[in-house]
């Protein structure tokens, strides 16, 4: 959870970008990492394959001004998608603040959505976290292709409930990528 530095004046939160393998998790965060100006952007980590998967995570500091004196500042990370890292994303989810579950709107990766949704779900349950307390967004990405489920259907298998804010996004283009990070942002903060 969130970090109190009282020496340098800091309070740190954790957001991780959430969803199945190819989703847009990390052009999210590289379409945020070239909007912000340096002096309020770390570096940008990035481990990935020959096939420009995420191998364990991004991590990209930001810092976002101040409040009552201290200075918030948010890291953010992905997770990887892919079956095979099923103890990484465990261990990146660890801790977290809020997360932007990030779903790929085609139709053919609708299970993998809900896989992936529900995964995050039992991984908070088993770091013994109430699901219901960490702020969550959703993201429905890739609006642009062909054949992509209507926002009613994405929303009837990750969102039944209609407890979380959503955005439709293009984190190719930029879409709602600055958006979504607000909103999840404003959420977590609130939370102190």
């Amino acid at each position: 959870m969130s970090t109190l530095n009282f020496a340098k004046r800091e309070i740190s939160f954790k957001i991780v970008y959430y969803g199945p393998a190819m989703s847009g998790k990390t052009t999210n965060l590289r379409h945020i990492y070239t909007l912000l100006p340096q002096k309020v952007k770390g570096d940008f980590t990035s481990i990935a394959t020959e096939t420009e998967r995420t191998l364990f995570f991004d991590f990209l500091p930001l810092e976002l001004g101040s409040i009552k004196g201290f200075t918030i500042r948010l890291s953010l990370y992905t997770v990887p998608g892919q079956e095979i890292y099923k103890l990484t994303r465990k261990s990146v989810l660890r801790s977290t603040d809020g997360i932007i579950f990030v779903a790929d709107s085609q139709s053919i990766k609708s299970q993998e959505n809900i896989d992936s949704f529900n995964d995050m779900i039992d991984n908070l349950i088993n770091f013994g976290e109430d699901p219901d307390s960490i702020p969550v967004i959703l993201q429905y990405n890739k609006r642009d292709l062909d054949e992509i489920l209507p926002v009613c259907e994405l929303e009837e298998a990750l969102n039944f409930s209609k407890k979380y804010e959503y955005y439709e996004s293009i984190a190719q283009e930029g879409i709602n990528v600055i958006e979504t990070l607000k909103a999840v942002t404003k959420l977590v903060v609130s939370k102190i």
